[in-house]
């Protein structure tokens, strides 16, 4: 399944694409997808696009020109490295984290291009509005009314194990190559996840190696491959991945800029599901069976379920968080829990 030939990949079915224009389009076709999709040459008109055409220096040299004077977070690889930000074989990372300026971090990589060394480095995650001034006016985007987390992943060539996020994310491909493996939610169990307490980058990833799958180890990952679509994006290209789905990433070239945006439909306000998923596993997985059926089925009552049943003999006014939700009742509830979670 090496990345050299890509033969898996072009067995496997490839994610639809869709049309759009510069009008209401993006927004329509944003506005409750559930499916993933490409759109070819959504920011082809980016000035980091046409720089990145040019060079990977020329892409660096944009970013500089608006980055703030401040830390910014990199990962690297030791040398030998494969560009596979993973664990090594005692579940620890197989990378180095720390900080660094970023005219540093680029001269390192401008070395490294000039000698023909193959190093790996990777900004993963940086949030573009605290690093960086005036990037997002230089190469704009119209999401309508939402309010996204804007990133930026800057890096040497790279495979980062699939995994999924929350929010809902529309990833733009602004210089080198980038190919997307994407599964839909219901194959976690397909995908031989890991620790969800001890992660590269703060979700539970697949242990699974894509480019050399241990079959007799994970035979299940047969099944998710045939439910598996893959994208190769070019510069100017995104891909939208709803919640939830899980996604292998690849950065192909020697060097790489993926700008993406992260919006939830459900306001900021309500909590993580993994958080309260943490919990779960803290204060009900290790009970005796009888009593994590109660559980379950208190669960499938006030949260899976949670039919009139649950409230119609309650007065409206006392109903409080057994009704739905609001900034107050929220603020409510989250501070009862740090308490009890305080003890």
């Amino acid at each position: 399944m090496a990345e050299r030939d890509g033969a898996i990949y072009d067995r496997l079915a490839r994610v639809a694409e869709r049309d759009w224009d510069k009008g209401a389009g993006l927004d329509a076709l944003l506005q409750g997808a559930r499916e993933p999709f490409v759109l070819r040459g959504l920011v082809a008109g980016w000035p980091l696009v046409a720089a990145g055409k040019i060079s990977g220096r020329a892409a660096r040299q944009h970013l500089l020109d608006h980055a703030r004077d401040r830390p910014f977070t990199v990962s690297i690889g030791p040398p030998g490295h494969d560009g596979r930000l993973f664990y090594d074989a005692d579940m620890a990372m197989n990378f180095r984290t720390g900080t660094g300026r970023l005219p540093d971090i680029f001269a390192g990589i401008d070395t490294a291009e000039e000698r023909g060394e193959d190093r790996t480095v990777y900004l993963g995650s940086i949030d573009i509005p605290s690093h960086f001034d005036g990037l997002e006016a230089a190469n704009p985007i119209d999401l309508g009314a939402r309010d996204p987390l804007r990133s930026i992943w800057i890096g040497t060539r790279t495979r980062i194990a699939a995994h999924n996020d929350f929010p809902d994310n529309l990833a733009c491909c602004a210089a080198g190559r980038r190919r997307f493996t994407l599964f839909p939610p219901g194959q976690f169990n397909n995908l031989y996840l890991g620790p969800i307490d001890n992660t590269p980058a703060g979700r539970a990833v697949s242990m699974v190696d894509f480019d050399a799958p241990d079959l007799a180890a994970h035979p299940r990952f047969v099944e998710a491959m045939g439910q598996a679509q893959t994208a190769e994006l070019e510069p100017g290209d995104a891909i939208f991945i709803p919640s939830m789905w899980w996604h292998h990433v690849e950065g192909l070239e020697p060097f790489n800029i993926l700008v993406n945006y992260w919006w939830r439909s459900t306001p900021a306000w309500l909590g993580q599901p993994q958080d309260a998923l943490n919990h779960a596993i803290l204060a009900i997985r290790d009970l005796p069976d009888a009593d994590k059926a109660i559980w379950r089925a208190l669960f499938d009552h006030y949260v899976f379920d949670a039919g009139p049943d649950v409230t119609d003999h309650i007065p409206p006014a006392a109903r409080s968080v057994l009704a739905p939700l609001t900034p107050e009742t929220a603020g409510r509830l989250r501070a009862f829990l740090l308490r009890t979670l305080s003890r």
